[in-house]
């Protein structure tokens, strides 16, 4: 066994690994980039090798850089993690000749199915099912219109390199053809330096399943259960499941076996996952093997009982598989979400900044659920411009599915985000969709479908929201009762300290009145009495309560006069008012927002690339402005509406926080 490796990655996936390596035994050397000089992995591993500045293509991506750390510190091996060097046969050839393991697949077997053109083709060759298509040298536009009709339509457009969701395009029909086709293999030169692509049959109403495989170097390959990735936005996951509700078991086996048999058509060993895609008939068609460990591995840790990034090191430094197929198990039900820092009422900006408050929900079992939090970040870190907005990975396992997505949706509601944009509601809302708990229809078009619009919270149902009236009502009789032993008045002699109150929400006033007291309280709303029970203390961000038996999570931001109360998906801003003071609150004149319609402004914080248009320039609709790079993606300004330029107010190399103001229109 290896005593000492080196993680060629960082985040969250670095310190999954130290983790599994600690409990090996075995020694870990961390590497970071200048962006990452603080970050948690540096701090857990057992040494720490700098390798650079804080773009990735001069540092993580560097594969030299990562040898030399390893010949410094004398790491018998590297785990890549996934993403950076995770997929690069050339890393792994490098590493070979410099004496170093790499706990991973072979260079030959990541080569083969790096490639997506050759990918099928091994597929093919494996008796895989594969979508209809052509995999072949398209040459130019005409020929994909020719291609696409032999098809039928719709076919997808995919760059051969690609991935991420990146070079895909889907045509309904030969216009969409003519329009993307160059656009695709522009698009896949410029990501991947590989501008072919491939034309395939698009499935309607698709399901994304993934076979996970472990394999040694002795022959013994399985196929360790499915993964459900359906619940995608813009090809990019969102949350996780295993098993699917939707796989049966002779499909599971099906599917299974077809991914063993394409494993061994490329010796494959290591852990690697085989995509499929599933058409509503239950026909499923490869689409890709990815040769690394997934991001959403931890689900399959929970169904399985097996630790996936153990068995890689063992597999790496020789030892057989200590299982078969027949020993695998399924062992309830998983779930997990991907905390990403973006705002997804802003149509999913990526946010930077530093993480002001993060406090993630108590891990552990807790009854029969247990929960998970895998993440690269604490309290007080930054969300860095240069790398992935991931913040964590949150993961619940339950007996039942049902109860997995309670344990999730209660998890997202104690867990405290402050600082950045974060799309913790996006994912609680989710949790609560009635599609998404029937778990049959959920296909990758579901988030395309059911927030067609973008995402503007949650719904409110009765019950949440007298629970955040209690809340409210609550919270402020204890820091009343507070209040009173600051002043030095006995309980129940404040002149503004009563029983009654009205509690303001959503632009009603609604009248409660408060008994009780310590940790123990009843709520009139209305006819209706609820029994409050918490031990919220003034100060904590979480009110966290049994309301009427039913367990509640809220987080709360004092904001001027008032609350902002998060739970179940949804923000709102509540404010606790006497009786007088909320009759004459109904005569105060609203605060009108400043117009900011002349002014484009920088919808995320980023760096402008550059302004394409200068003062006095009459611009039409949708013409662009501007791009400004956030997150290693750019995103392209444009007008809204004709107009005249009046002022420039920023440059190409400006670092802007969101809403600064970027040009001026005429007036």
């Amino acid at each position: 066994m290896f005593k000492k490796i080196l993680i060629a990655n960082r985040g969250e996936i670095a310190c999954r690994v130290i983790r599994s390596a600690r409990a090996m035994g075995i020694a870990t050397v961390a590497v970071y980039s200048d962006a990452d000089a603080n970050a948690l992995h540096v701090g857990m591993a057992d040494e720490a090798v700098h390798i650079g500045p804080s773009p990735a293509s001069e540092s993580y991506l560097v594969a030299d850089k990562i040898i030399a750390a390893c010949l410094a510190t004398g790491a018998e091996a590297v785990h890549p993690g996934y993403g950076f060097l995770s997929e690069r046969a050339s890393f792994v050839e490098a590493l070979t000749a410099a004496g170093i393991a790499f706990i991973g697949p072979s260079a030959p077997a990541i080569a083969a199915m790096g490639d997506k053109i050759e990918s099928k083709r091994r597929a093919k060759a494996a008796g895989v099912s594969v979508v209809p298509g052509f995999v072949g040298e398209i040459n130019g536009t005409e020929h994909a219109v020719e291609i696409a009709a032999g098809i039928t339509y719709p076919v997808m457009m995919k760059a051969s390199a690609g991935g991420g969701g990146k070079g895909m395009r889907l045509a309904w029909n030969e216009a969409d053809v003519r329009e993307g086709f160059e656009s695709v293999k522009r698009e896949a030169l410029a990501s991947f330096g590989d501008d072919r692509v491939f034309i395939e049959k698009f499935v309607e109403q698709p399901r994304h399943i993934e076979i996970q495989l472990i394999g040694d170097t002795h022959g013994n390959i399985v196929y360790l259960n499915e993964r459900d990735c359906s619940i995608q936005r813009r090809h990019q996951k969102v949350v996780e499941e295993a098993p699917s509700p939707f796989v049966t078991p002779e499909m599971r086996k099906a599917m299974g076996e077809q991914a063993v048999a394409l494993a061994r058509n490329v010796g494959y060993f290591s852990a690697g996952t085989v995509e499929f895609i599933a058409g509503a008939d239950r026909s499923f068609y490869f689409l890709e093997m990815n040769t690394r460990l997934q991001v959403e591995h931890p689900v399959t840790e929970c169904i399985t009982g097996l630790d996936l990034v153990e068995l890689m090191i063992r597999v790496a430094a020789g030892e057989a598989l200590p299982f078969g197929q027949d020993d695998v198990k399924l062992i309830g039900h998983a779930i997990e979400t991907r905390v990403y820092a973006e705002d997804p009422y802003r149509g999913f900006l990526p946010s930077i900044g530093r993480l002001s408050v993060c406090r993630p929900p108590e891990t552990g079992r807790k009854g029969q659920a247990l929960v998970r939090v895998d993440t690269g970040v604490i309290e007080g870190a930054e969300i860095s411009m240069f790398y992935d907005p991931m913040i964590a990975k949150l993961i619940t396992h339950a007996p039942t599915r049902e109860q997995a997505i309670a344990a999730q949706a209660a998890a997202l509601d104690s867990y405290l985000i402050r600082g950045i944009s974060h799309n913790i509601d996006f994912l609680s809302a989710i949790m609560a969709h009635e599609r998404f708990r029937a778990g049959e229809n959920v296909t990758t078009g579901f988030i395309a479908e059911e927030y067609p619009d973008g995402f503007h919270g949650a719904p409110v149902d009765a019950g949440t929201r007298e629970a955040i009236v209690a809340a409210a009502a609550v919270i402020q009789a204890i820091e009343a009762e507070r209040a009173q032993l600051i002043d030095g008045q006995l309980n129940g002699h404040g002149a503004e300290y009563g029983e009654d109150w009205v509690v303001e929400l959503g632009g009603e006033q609604v009248p409660v009145t408060v008994s009780g007291d310590g940790d123990r309280f009843g709520i009139m709303i209305g006819d209706n009495e609820f029994d409050v029970s918490t031990d919220w203390r003034v100060g904590s961000p979480l009110f966290e309560a049994e309301i009427d038996g039913v367990a509640r999570s809220i987080s709360i931001l004092k904001s001027g006069s008032g609350l902002t109360m998060t739970t179940h998906g949804a923000s709102h801003r509540v404010r606790v008012l006497t009786p007088r003071a909320a009759e004459l609150a109904r005569f105060m004149i609203a605060k009108v927002a400043p117009d900011m319609s002349k002014y484009l402004l920088c919808p995320m914080p980023g760096l402008v690339v550059s302004v394409m248009v200068a003062e006095g320039d009459k611009v039409e609709a949708g013409q662009q402005l501007a791009t400004v790079e956030a997150m290693k993606m750019e995103n392209i300004l444009r007008a809204e509406k004709p107009g005249t330029i009046g002022r420039v107010l920023a440059k190409a190399g400006d670092s802007l926080a969101v809403d600064a103001m970027i040009l001026e229109f005429a007036a």
